[in-house]
């Protein structure tokens, strides 16, 4: 199994509309790779950093699960215009977005 996770950086100012992004784009998300293997998500918001007192690095992180890589790259070839012309309906943060084999 294939892990997309999109993190969106602590950002003093900055703006995000968690609930537009529950309600909203993720069901974009899911609604647009369904048909390429995606078989689930989780979006997780961060708290604190690993130091006592000190900020989460993230403020939220989705992990999008997808059964191949060969999908991922057909999934955001055809899609990810869609999906990324929303992001500025709920934030100006620019994401990190990394690709993982689930090992385990």
């Amino acid at each position: 199994m294939i892990r997309v996770t999109v993190s969106y950086p602590t950002t003093p100012g900055a703006r995000f509309d968690l609930d537009y992004y529950m309600k909203k784009h993720m069901p974009l998300v899911e609604e647009r790779l369904r048909k390429f293997g995606m078989s689930g998500y989780s979006v997780s918001k961060g708290l604190a950093g690993g130091a006592p007192g000190s900020p989460a690095a993230f403020m939220i992180t989705a992990q999008i699960h997808i059964d191949t890589m060969e999908h991922v790259q057909a999934g955001m070839a055809a899609e990810s215009p869609t999906i990324m012309a929303d992001i500025p309906n709920y934030t100006d943060i620019q994401p990190h977005i990394q690709i993982d084999e689930v090992l385990v």
